[in-house]
């Protein structure tokens, strides 16, 4: 045998290649041989017209279809002695066996390769010609113990009890395959198999990070007393709970930069988090099993803020950007339509500041210095429904018909445009005429509704201003439905609800669901559960604003450490 480069079009399918079925079917090829050339050589030997593929069908039906699109490069052979039939055949067999379809198995190992590496699953279906889908149910294999893939591979465990089994924690898959080993007992399967993970029937006593004799909590054991139960599910949560909020607050004094704690049930899915030292921003994340047990991940990063952060880095971006604000977009519109109708309508009450401010614009312009009104754009229509409940802007608009009057306008006319009111046609010295025969006072009150009109919402004027005035938000606004909507972030929830309902409580809850968190802050402000604060304002309400995580990522206060050094 020899190696050599042979020109595409001097080959063909060998007739006696053992391969008589599917060595057209290529779809799972031509993306890896685009992406990464062809690996493995085929097997030719020569014959009258050139030479024929005697291994390697599949290969060179793909690298047929590859050509439709372009040139190809000559194919790397190896070429066999012309009479060989015997070798030719048995060379065939052993290709087709050695390239029957990988098990779940192998293409895990495979896959789980390049995600290491720091490849996307997109990246590693692109390169297999498989689903993202595909890639990403073979990466939960991670999750799986070595006996339970070995019994897998012996045909002793079912698929659909395997996937259901990644799901669950290292700890339940030994005791699984203890039941499955053992002669007298049973491993459930199925849908009795989910029920066993995560219906939380039954909680161990050895899940219990808290101590188990002093909590009082009833526990019940088998005839031999090897395993112990408590009786009430119920009552472990609360205790086990605090338990946990206590781990992640000796997680944060060691200097972790964020302690995650995980919904109770919450799948870990590994493959999506690399190994990131705890120097260079590593987390810590603890999830909860459904029968109580608490795992602590120290030291990963999802690698999808990873990616970003390394790309941020390449493009010599700030280190130590901020990964995650802890309000949405929309929740920091909300909050800076809110507190811009408070401000504004305390700045009418204001016309020797509304006078510095306006000369303040004229001076060095301002964001919305055109003249033009701010539009107050809601992104919702709960955000405008709730802006329109806001007292301070139900009083503005009253004011606005106030000066309306005051300028001889009829009912609904524009005083200051907007940018959607760019067509509309004004006359300077109509307005100066009207101006030249009212008093100073009137004048004066003219000029500070202007400014007011004029002042843009989410900017650090508003902030200076809120501060300056002393703007107090509970005069004007109460938490609503939509600011409730528009709260996501779980550990600035339970800091509300530590602020509201004492550490006790947050602390009880930290495992539940952002949802559930909510609704006990909800009832404490309405006063349906005592014991809380009726008279609560979030933190980002206050002037300046102030935030409830490490992360950062707010408008306002950014603003505010912007200019605090002017005012301060």
């Amino acid at each position: 045998m020899q190696m050599a480069h042979i020109n595409l079009d001097d080959l063909k399918p060998a007739k006696i290649n053992v391969r008589k079925r599917g060595g057209k079917e290529v779809a799972d090829l031509v993306p890896s041989i685009r992406s990464l050339g062809l690996i493995q050589p085929l097997l030719v030997r020569p014959n009258c017209d050139g030479y024929e593929v005697v291994a390697g069908q599949r290969r060179y039906h793909a690298l047929r279809q590859l050509a439709e699109d372009g040139i190809i490069d000559p194919v790397p052979c190896v070429v066999m002695n012309s009479d060989d039939d015997a070798t030719a055949v048995e060379a065939s067999l052993a290709e087709n066996v050695a390239r029957l379809p990988m098990d779940e198995i192998d293409q895990y190992k495979a896959f789980s390769a390049l995600a290491k590496q720091g490849i996307s699953v997109a990246e590693i279906a692109s390169r297999f010609g498989v689903t993202d889908r595909l890639v990403t149910q073979r990466l939960a294999i991670a999750n799986l113990i070595g006996p339970v893939l070995t019994a897998y591979r012996r045909d002793e465990i079912r698929r659909e009890d395997v996937r259901t089994l990644t799901m669950a924690s290292k700890a339940q898959q030994k005791t699984w395959m203890d039941l499955l080993r053992s002669e007298d007992q049973y491993a459930p399967t199925g849908r009795a198999l989910k029920h066993w993970l995560f219906g939380g029937a039954t909680i161990p006593v050895s899940n219990a990070l808290f101590d188990v004799e002093a909590s009082g909590l009833v526990v019940i054991g088998d005839l031999f007393g090897d395993a112990k139960y408590f009786s009430d599910s119920a009552a472990f949560w609360p205790l086990q709970s605090q338990a946990v909020a206590e781990m992640a607050e000796r997680y944060r004094a060691e200097g972790w930069v964020d302690v995650v704690v995980h919904e109770v049930g919450e799948h870990w899915q590994s493959w999506n988090y690399a190994d990131v030292v705890k120097d260079d921003g590593g987390e810590v994340h603890i999830t909860i099993a459904c029968d109580g047990e608490v795992a602590c991940h120290e030291g990963v990063l999802d690698r999808d803020t990873l990616r970003k952060r390394e790309t941020a880095k390449a493009s010599g971006a700030e280190e130590g950007a901020v990964e995650r604000p802890e309000l949405t977009k929309a929740m920091q519109r909300y909050l800076d339509l809110h507190r811009h109708a408070a401000v504004r309508y305390d700045l009418l009450t204001q016309p020797g500041v509304a006078l510095r401010l306006a000369v303040a614009q004229m001076i060095a312009g301002s964001d919305l210095w055109s003249v033009e009104a701010e539009s107050q754009k809601a992104p919702s229509e709960a955000n405008a429904e709730s802006l329109a409940e806001n007292t301070a802007q139900a009083a503005f608009i009253a004011k606005r018909a106030e000066i309306a009057k005051l300028l001889g306008f009829e009912d609904g006319e524009i005083i200051v445009p907007r940018k959607e009111d760019w067509g509309l046609a004004r006359d300077v010295h109509v307005f100066f005429a009207r101006l030249v025969e009212l008093s100073d006072d009137d004048v004066q009150r003219i000029l500070t509704f202007v400014v007011a009109e004029t002042l843009a919402a989410g900017t650090a004027m508003v902030e200076a201003l809120g501060v300056r005035l002393g703007t107090d938000m509970a005069q004007h606004w109460s938490p609503d439905d939509t600011f409730y909507d528009l709260l996501r972030d779980k550990p600035a929830i339970n800091a509300m609800l530590k602020e509201i309902g004492g550490k006790a409580v947050a602390d009880g809850n930290v495992t539940a669901t952002a949802k559930a968190q909510k609704t006990i802050i909800k009832d404490y402000v309405s006063g349906t559960r005592e014991g809380g604060k009726t008279d609560w304002h979030p933190r980002y309400m206050a002037f300046p604003m102030m935030a409830y995580t490490k992360r950062g990522g707010l408008t306002a206060i950014e603003n505010w450490k912007a200019i605090k050094k002017h005012y301060v």
